[in-house]
């Protein structure tokens, strides 16, 4: 298996551009499939993640190409087109692309099973399905709602009105592209706010969407089923879950400063920028503009003394993804820091509060988890590393743990590291490019 060895980095500098975001790839290429006419995407993020989707519609009848100069064209069957597959759909690791289609075709009549690989089948789909019964889907799958799953769509699907009884920008997805091919209005209720490219491409794409405030911060978005979905030129941000590693590293190694351009700063998914500004650090949004109805920006980003703070956990749905790089950070920080509200983490590629608690630990960096908190006491020093630790098939454990090696006395080693391909393609030959020293375990810096 794939590992890394990450040793300490000389001074970041350069210009680079991260790649496309994910979730957004991920939407685009799914709206893109029953949008009548052409949808064409600049800035998709190729990544074996979203490739599981692009995978997955031109099973389900799309026609997808990659044009010469690197954008896909999707043309759709159009809304209520889509057709049976022929094989089991294969979603990898991608619990996104896993759960997103399960909304899709929950009110297509037809019958699909879904599979993934080993990480991915041990990871819970029935809050996925519950709501989705309720409008007439039906599901088979193992014990406990894992996969694989076969999912057979109603025929006569009706709209909900379905309150999350956690926030998820997933199930709130879910429910919303099942609500597209169901007659009338389907309404989600989300206690607090989560990521809204759903809401923002649905618009994009032509459907008509509603989202109201609700008196405690939460939202009621509404969807008025059966649209004529057009397709769209869209263009890909960059994703701000995978700037956050160059970020964090160049704001942990002496003497650095990057710029990255073509972020999406989403204010519902900026909740690392707000926190590491929180700490300390030094990071300049420039040249802020709407792409495609996404806020867009570029990032100038300086080495910081960090200092550590109390992230509540109200802030955790606009950063879910950013925990394990922020406890990087916090490590490397002057002081406690605490981040709370963390039960989401348990259940991701792996768990990931136990995974950084038991990296970190090796690492030498005093830290402490329950169920749902991780708390770090940082010396303000750079942590001792010299460690083997497992990226427990996860790609963001993975890029965090090499982002610590950078920064460490001695070089930290991370297993399975492959998994990084899932959502940064070309990772260690970008960070290389800004001074870090990353090398496979046969030595070669791959990417210099």
């Amino acid at each position: 298996m794939t590992a890394l060895i990450s040793k300490r980095a000389k001074p970041l500098r350069g210009e680079t551009a991260v790649p496309g975001d994910k979730s957004i790839s991920h939407r685009a290429l799914i709206l893109g499939a029953v949008s009548v006419g052409e949808t064409r995407i600049s800035g998709l993020l190729a990544s074996d993640d979203v490739l599981k989707t692009v995978q997955a519609i031109k099973a389900l009848g799309a026609q997808v190409e990659q044009a010469d100069n690197g954008d896909w064209l999707i043309h759709g069957p159009g809304l209520g087109g889509l057709h049976e597959p022929s094989g089991v759909l294969d979603f990898g690791n991608s619990g996104t692309a896993a759960r997103l289609m399960l909304g899709l075709l929950a009110t297509h009549p037809l019958a699909a099973t879904f599979s993934g690989d080993a990480s991915l089948s041990g990871r819970p789909m029935e809050r996925v399905m519950a709501p989705l019964r309720q409008m007439g889907a039906q599901f088979t799958a193992r014990t406990g709602g894992l996969l694989p799953i076969t999912v057979t769509g109603a025929k006569s699907p009706v709209p909900i009105v379905y309150e999350l009884p956690v926030a998820s920008a997933q199930v709130k997805t879910a429910v919303l592209l099942a609500g597209l091919n169901t007659p009338g209005r389907t309404t989600v209720i989300e206690p607090e706010p989560t990521r809204d490219h759903t809401e923002r491409m649905l618009s994009f794409f032509g459907a008509q969407v509603t989202v109201e405030e609700g008196p405690e911060g939460g939202k009621t978005i509404t969807l008025t089923g059966q649209p004529e979905l057009e397709g769209h030129a869209v263009d890909v941000p960059g994703d701000i879950s995978s700037a956050a590693f160059p970020l964090v590293a160049a704001l942990l190694v002496a003497d650095s400063k990057i710029e990255l351009t073509g972020v999406g700063v989403n204010p519902l998914r900026a909740g690392l920028i707000e926190t590491l500004k929180d700490m300390g650090a030094k990071i300049d949004i420039k040249n802020l503009r709407d792409q495609g109805g996404e806020p867009v920006a570029d990032l100038v980003v300086e080495a910081s003394a960090l200092k550590g703070v109390n992230v509540p956990a109200d802030r955790a749905p606009s950063m879910i993804d950013e925990y394990p790089i922020l406890a990087v950070a916090a490590s490397c920080a002057q002081g406690e820091t605490r981040l709370q509200g963390l039960a989401e983490l348990r259940v991701k590629e792996s768990d990931r509060l136990s995974a950084m608690e038991r990296g970190l630990g090796e690492a030498g960096v005093d830290v402490t988890a329950t169920e749902d908190t991780l708390t770090i006491r940082g010396t303000g020093k750079n942590p001792p590393g010299g460690a083997k630790v497992s990226s427990e098939l996860d790609h963001r454990i993975a890029m965090a743990f090499a982002v610590l090696g950078m920064v460490s006395e001695q070089a930290v080693e991370i297993d399975g590291a492959a998994t990084i391909e899932t959502s940064f393609p070309g990772f260690q030959g970008l960070m290389n490019g800004l001074g870090a020293a990353i090398s496979s375990s046969n030595g070669s810096p791959k990417g210099d």
